[in-house]
């Protein structure tokens, strides 16, 4: 009896298993992404956009990297397209962004 429970319930726990694992993941690949945008923009903020884009990538491979200014603020947006369970399912797509105050070209307070 035991084992016909067990044999009726394993599909389930192995779905559920692969459900944990995606979301697992995906978690970390969010985590890559808001890595990967607050580097570029940091980057950014010191005037090096072509850095802070190249930065990204590495953070987050296959990563399509965002910059803009907005007044006194660089902002980031890293997109990231992840597979869940080995492409099995649709891809997600994240979107993370990471603001920072741009740096100014000359130190404050310091004679030129």
């Amino acid at each position: 009896m035991v084992t016909a429970e067990l044999a009726a319930a394993l599909p389930v726990l192995m779905i559920l298993l692969g459900v944990a694992l995606s979301a697992v993941s995906v978690a970390g690949q969010r985590v890559r992404a808001a890595d990967a945008a607050r580097e570029a923009a940091r980057a950014a903020a010191r005037g090096d956009a072509a850095t802070g884009s190249r930065l990204a990538v590495q953070a987050a491979p296959g990563a399509a990297v965002s910059i803009s200014r907005s007044g006194n603020e660089v902002i980031a947006r890293v997109r990231l397209a992840v597979h869940p369970m080995g492409g099995w399912l649709p891809a997600l797509h994240l979107v993370e962004q990471a603001v920072a105050a741009t740096e100014p070209a000359e130190p404050i307070g310091v004679p030129p």
